[in-house]
């Protein structure tokens, strides 16, 4: 089902026919990370087969615009929250609200299952994304470090729903 929404943006689940066009999406909006983030994201050793494979037990939602993916997550069902992952909006598409309209998708996902949360990760590294979950209602959690090193890299992020 498309959600239509302002600025001709549509909202929807996405299924492995998607995969080639969020795997562009995915590679073109984390190009932009490729050097700032120790270690490197593991999105740019994404594959159409890796995406399908996550489709076996992940969903994910997709933001279209014109025709074209311009935006995706994936996000999976836990029993206390539904977790959301590889967020990315294609670069020139950024500061249009897509990633907001995605996270309202998702939340709408675990309102109707009955999960009391969304949860993520965002690289220390990346203050701008912090800033725009923080905006979306998310507040820190705990700081994780990747596996070898000893400082965290990343954080975990919340947004209640309740």
């Amino acid at each position: 089902m498309l959600l239509r929404h302002d600025g001709g943006v549509e909202v929807a689940d996405a299924d492995t026919t998607h995969c080639a066009e969020i795997l562009a999406v995915v590679h073109a909006a984390f190009a932009a990370y490729e050097g700032k983030l120790v270690p490197g994201s593991g999105a740019l050793r994404e594959t159409v087969e890796t995406l399908r494979d996550r489709l076996v037990s992940e969903r994910a939602a997709i933001a279209v615009s014109g025709g074209r993916i311009v935006g995706a997550a994936f996000y999976r069902r836990g029993a206390d929250n539904v977790y959301v992952g590889r967020l990315a909006v294609l670069p020139e598409f950024r500061g249009r609200g897509i990633a907001g309209r995605l996270i309202a998708h998702i939340e709408s996902f675990a309102r109707r299952t009955g999960v009391p949360a969304l949860s993520l990760k965002v690289r220390i590294a990346l203050p701008d994304n912090i800033r725009l979950f923080t905006r979306l209602g998310f507040r820190e959690v705990s700081r994780d470090a990747h596996p070898g090193f000893a400082a965290p890299t990343s954080i975990r992020m919340e947004k209640r729903l309740d």
